[in-house]
């Protein structure tokens, strides 16, 4: 556990810093002033942030060291763009890490042939040109499309794994795939030629939340209880906010500044992506940590905040150009993300802190000759379960959205 929370720390410091970044943004006052710091915002928090988190959860389904690679240099890369050294180091640590992720996805391929992890590879793909573009001095509103469908084919790809549960037919299945490529092709032709290239991305990413809608369990896991139910309203929520990002950029084109860039930027990242995390959070963190995080009702209070305070500042502050109420709805995001990651390391710390109470008294050494003879060779202490052998991590979710978690490995390794 202590070796895969070394890879978590560069990204807890990633994310740290992008709020703190976000709060310069603002125009408010921050913890930390530094002229870089604004500059590396979005590349913080999606490459150094949920990239590292990406890459972990990979590099774990893969069970090489290997595969490690990829986090420590997408973590590594992040706490360089913090440092004195000069951004150029930083950037190319960042686009390495990227591509030894995209590397990842190949004999995670060919162990499964499974389209959902050709999703993924597309995915990994379109992340390494962002990053490469980045480093090769490109605007971050040219980055900006490389970086969303990163993100929006990784969790795509993770949802049609899942949706398997429901016995999606083979068409269902190829579907998904064709318009993954249509969002690819409509990322690359945004770089080459912005006007068709935003309205087909748009397009695609539509089609991608009318297709979530029709065929994600979490359409039915919502009239369940409990953790089901939580991550079901994480879920439907963020593609709510991905289908605004796909009708800003179907309708209004390459929004490169001003009301529309905002909104894009916000939809994709915090209701879209930062749902799908505190969604998935509950399963992946235990699978990929080997902890214990149970479920509590008050993990809706940070996920209401969220979409709450960003309605406020894009349905309102946007819209309406008021810019004090974005200032009071961007703030509401940071405390929101902060409630959640100081909420997820209380339950964990205290139900952990039960378990080892809880658990069997070792034998002292003076005891322990006189208990041997009680104990057979079956009944020696046992290493902890290893993680399975899926095609990645995420789909530990399937443990707590499907009826029937007995069909996912993860959970079957997490008993």
């Amino acid at each position: 556990m202590m070796r895969r929370m070394m890879f978590l720390l560069p990204a807890g410091f990633a994310l740290l810093a992008g709020l703190n970044a976000a709060l310069l943004l603002l125009g408010l006052p921050a913890p930390v002033t530094t002229a870089r710091l604004p500059d590396v915002h979005g590349i913080l928090l999606t490459l150094g942030f949920v990239g590292t988190v990406i890459a972990l959860e990979r590099a774990v389904a893969l069970k090489r060291r290997a595969g490690f690679l990829a986090p420590g240099l997408l973590g590594a890369g992040a706490v360089v763009l913090l440092s004195p050294a000069p951004l150029a180091v930083g950037q190319g640590m960042l686009a390495a890490g990227m591509a030894a992720l995209t590397l990842v996805y190949i004999p995670l391929w060919r162990r499964q042939h499974d389209d959902s992890v050709l999703i993924q590879l597309l995915g990994g793909v379109l992340g390494t040109g962002a990053a490469l573009l980045w480093w090769g001095g490109a605007s971050m509103p040219d980055v900006l499309p490389w970086l969303a469908t990163f993100v929006i084919l990784t969790i795509a790809g993770e949802r049609l794994e899942l949706a398997r549960v429901a016995f999606l037919s083979a068409r269902a299945d190829g579907q998904v795939l064709l318009i993954a490529l249509s969002i690819a092709a409509g990322t690359i032709a945004s770089l080459l030629w912005p006007t068709p290239g935003y309205i087909l991305l748009g397009a695609g990413i539509l089609a991608l939340c009318a297709w979530l809608a029709t065929h994600d369990v979490a359409k039915r896991t919502i009239r369940a209880k409990g953790l089901p139910r939580f991550m079901a309203a994480c879920l439907l929520a963020g593609y709510v906010w991905l289908t605004i990002a796909g009708l800003i950029w179907l309708l209004g084109g390459a929004a490169r500044s001003g009301i529309a860039y905002d909104g894009v930027i916000h939809a994709v990242f915090l209701g879209f992506t930062i749902s799908m995390i505190m969604a998935h959070a509950p399963v992946i963190l235990p699978a990929v940590l080997r902890i214990k995080l149970p479920y509590h009702p008050i993990m809706y209070v940070p996920a209401a905040t969220l979409h709450a305070t960003l309605l406020l500042r894009v349905g309102v502050g946007d819209l309406r150009g008021l810019p004090t109420v974005v200032k009071i709805g961007g703030v509401g995001n940071i405390i929101a993300l902060l409630m959640f990651v100081a909420l997820m390391l209380g339950i964990a710390i205290r139900a952990n802190a039960r378990s080892a109470r809880s658990a069997p008294r070792v034998p002292s050494p003076a005891t322990a000759d006189d208990d041997a003879a009680s104990h057979t060779a079956g009944s020696a202490p046992r290493e902890p379960a290893s993680v399975p052998d899926p095609a990645h991590a995420p789909d530990a979710s399937a443990a707590a959205t499907d009826p029937a978690p007995a069909r996912t490995d993860l959970e079957k390794a997490n008993r």
